[in-house]
C-alpha cells in the first residue's frame, strides 16, 4: 500500500510589530523620458536657429531688390537667377572662386599629407624629444593668429612671397598643422600595432607601411580633419587680408566683403545674397557628402 504525503506549506513570513515598510524607488523611467523631451526639444530649437537663416538666404537669392524689403519672408515670385549671373560675372566671384579653390585645394593636401606623417612618427616611435615636439604643436593651437600678424606679415613679405597664391598655401599649412598633428595623433595610437608589425616582418619600408597599410586604415581620421580644415580654411578671412592684397588674388571671403560694401552702395542686395549663397554652397555639400566620415573618425578613438 502506497502512502503520498501531502505537501507541506511554507512557514508564514514573520512580521515584526512596529516595522516600516520599504519606500518606492524613485521612478526613473519618468525622469528620462522627461529628460528626453526636454533634450530633443533644445534640440528642435537649435535646428530652427540654424536652418532657418539658411533657407531664408538661400530664398532672398532668388528674388529682386523690391521683393526683399516688400516680403522678407514670401516665397519668390519667380525665380530670378540672374541675380547669380550677376553676381558671378560682374562683382567677380568667379574669380574669388577660383583662387579659393587653389588656395584650400593646395593648402588642404599639404595639411594632410605633412600632419598624417608628423602624427605617425609621434604616436608609434619613441626617440628623446618625442613629446616635447607633441606639445609644440598641441601649443601651437592655443597662439591667437591675431599677435602672429605682424610678424608673419614681415617673414612672408622678406621671403617674397606677399601677394602669391603659394605664400598663402603655406601659410594656411602652416596655420593648420597643429589640430591636425594633435588630431591624427590621438588616432593613430588607436590603430593596431600588429599589422605595422607583419609588414615589417614581411620586408616593406617604414614609408611604404606607411603609405600603403597605416594611412589607408586611417582614411575615417583623415576625412574628420581634413572637413575641420577645409571649413578653416574656407573661412579665413583675417589671413588673407592681411598677406594678400593684389585684386587679382583675392579669395572668396575677401570677396564678399568688397560684394558687400560695392553692392550696398548700389543697392543690390539680391546680387549680394546671391554671392553668398555661392560661398555658402561647398561648405555645405562638403558637410552633407562626409558626415557619417566625420562621425565615424570623431569616435574611433574611443572604440579601440
Amino acid at each position: 500500500m502506497t502512502t503520498t504525503d501531502a505537501p507541506v506549506p511554507p512557514p508564514a513570513p514573520v512580521v515584526k510589530t512596529g516595522a516600516v515598510p520599504p519606500r518606492p524607488g524613485p521612478r526613473r523611467g519618468s525622469e528620462g523620458s522627461v529628460l528626453n523631451v526636454f533634450s530633443h526639444g533644445v534640440l528642435v530649437i537649435w535646428a530652427i536657429m540654424v536652418v532657418l537663416p539658411l533657407v531664408w538666404a538661400v530664398m532672398t537669392s532668388f528674388k529682386d531688390d523690391s521683393s526683399i524689403f516688400g516680403s522678407p519672408w514670401a516665397l519668390p515670385d519667380k525665380l530670378h537667377l540672374d541675380n547669380w549671373s550677376r553676381a558671378w560675372s560682374e562683382a567677380h566671384m568667379s574669380d574669388y572662386f577660383l583662387n579659393t579653390v587653389l588656395v584650400v585645394g593646395g593648402s588642404l593636401i599639404g595639411t594632410l599629407v605633412l600632419g598624417s606623417m608628423a602624427a605617425y612618427v609621434l604616436a608609434r616611435f619613441e626617440f628623446p624629444g618625442n613629446r616635447f615636439i607633441y606639445y609644440l604643436f598641441v601649443g601651437g593651437m592655443s597662439f591667437p593668429i591675431m599677435l602672429a600678424l605682424v610678424p608673419l606679415f614681415y617673414v612672408v613679405n622678406n621671403m617674397g612671397l606677399l601677394n602669391t597664391i603659394h605664400g598663402l598655401i603655406l601659410v594656411y599649412i602652416a596655420y593648420s598643422l597643429p589640430f591636425t598633428v594633435f588630431f591624427l595623433t590621438a588616432f593613430f595610437r588607436t590603430l593596431p600595432t600588429s599589422v605595422a608589425e607583419a609588414a615589417f616582418v614581411d620586408g616593406a619600408s617604414h614609408g611604404r607601411t606607411f603609405f600603403q597599410i597605416m594611412l589607408p586604415m586611417a582614411k575615417p581620421g583623415l576625412i574628420s580633419v581634413g572637413i575641420f580644415n577645409f571649413l578653416g580654411q574656407w573661412n579665413q578671412y583675417m589671413l588673407p587680408t592681411v598677406l594678400n592684397t593684389d585684386p587679382d588674388k583675392k579669395v572668396l571671403t575677401q570677396g564678399l566683403v568688397e560684394l558687400a560694401v560695392s553692392q550696398g552702395y548700389k543697392g543690390d542686395w539680391s546680387g549680394l545674397f546671391a554671392g553668398l549663397v555661392m560661398a555658402m554652397l561647398p561648405v555645405l555639400a562638403a558637410y552633407v557628402v562626409f558626415q557619417r566620415q566625420v562621425v565615424s573618425g570623431l569616435t574611433a578613438g574611443a572604440l579601440k
